[in-house]
């Protein structure tokens, strides 16, 4: 199943709907409304029909998903259903990320995008790579949908993208393992981990990890596709396009570290929350820095991935009077 968030009007303003996505069909199904109309028939009232079908489809994602197999087979029994009553057509829908988790988690395991990223900036890669897993927290506050604009702030002048996929969690847990971390994913989506490269070359030598150079957008979307849809994690076909043309194209193979590693490794010593996302890292030649190249206020980038969809944004319009801070005089 693809499962996603639109923003619906509502008496009480934009409100999120959780809804199935049908884009073989140019459709997608209001899962609340669908189980709503469900019940109604089956003989509840319009007052216990609505309760049940808003504690099992919520606004939020992440809380549907904390369900676990109760939601996945409301989803299935309104999927099984397909009602008509219940359908939006595609082209209409107000998107909104695809999860809201808990916090942003950027991984970084594409072999291809470790050496093409140094290969750039004139350094080798640190050997504790080879260690561990190596991973960022980002905040969960600025994470845009599909067909958002992406925010520039001024203090950036060199934007870039990030193809990588989004591993969506499904169950708590912490201190997994390799061999039971696939029990605790849901599905995957989309991640454009936006990065602003001049920033990023002043703040990762502080050695506190990417702040001002990531934080100001993070895209997840278009929808999410269920795990069981996916029969090999290593052969998911990806690309990037940029004003429609192809930037870069690959797939999902070729990874130092595992899907399963980089997901228990995220959870020692710590809780994974449902909802929550973990980004792949980026494909090898996912990024524009890769190939030498710069985006402008204005371009569109799509990152399509199979089994999934096509992530779209356009960036915004450098964003004026940002302040920045003043250097300082050396104390040492």
């Amino acid at each position: 199943m693809k499962l996603g968030r639109i923003g619906v009007q509502g008496p009480d303003g934009n409100v999120a709907r959780l809804v199935l996505v049908l884009p073989e069909e140019g459709r997608v199904i209001d899962l609340k409304k669908a189980k709503r109309l469900a019940l109604h028939s089956g003989g509840a009232t319009q007052e216990a029909a609505n309760r049940l079908a808003e504690a099992l489809f919520p606004q939020s994602m992440s809380a549907a998903i904390a369900l676990g197999d109760t939601f996945l087979q409301a989803a299935r029994s309104v999927d099984a259903e397909r009602r008509d009553e219940a359908s939006i057509d595609i082209g209409s829908v107000s998107w909104l990320p695809a999860s809201d988790p808990s916090v942003v988690r950027d991984g970084l395991t594409f072999i291809g995008h470790i050496k093409g990223f140094h290969e750039k900036i004139g350094h080798a890669p640190t050997p504790s790579l080879l260690k561990v897993p190596g991973y960022f927290k980002g905040t969960p506050h600025t994470v845009i949908a599909h067909e958002a604009e992406v925010p520039w702030p001024g203090y950036i002048e060199h934007m870039d993208y990030e193809l990588e996929l989004g591993y969506v969690i499904g169950r708590r847990g912490g201190n997994l393992r390799p061999e039971n971390a696939r029990d605790y994913l849901f599905g995957i989506t989309i991640f454009n981990d936006f990065s602003a490269r001049d920033r990023q070359a002043i703040e990762m030598p502080i050695q506190m990890g990417p702040t001002k150079c990531k934080d100001f957008a993070y895209g997840i979307g278009p929808w999410i596709t269920t795990i069981d849809e996916f029969a090999d994690l290593d052969a998911i076909p990806m690309e990037v396009r940029v004003n429609g043309e192809t930037w870069g194209k690959g797939n999902s193979a070729n990874k130092l570290w595992t899907v399963e590693e980089l997901i228990a490794w995220s959870s020692l010593g710590e809780q994974l929350e449902p909802g929550d996302v973990i980004g792949s890292g980026t494909m090898g030649g996912g990024s524009a820095l890769e190939l030498g190249r710069k985006l402008q206020p204005g371009d569109v980038v799509e990152l399509e991935v199979g089994g999934i969809g096509t992530l779209r944004n356009r960036f915004g319009q450098p964003q004026p009077d940002i302040w920045w801070p003043e250097e300082r005089k050396p104390f040492m």
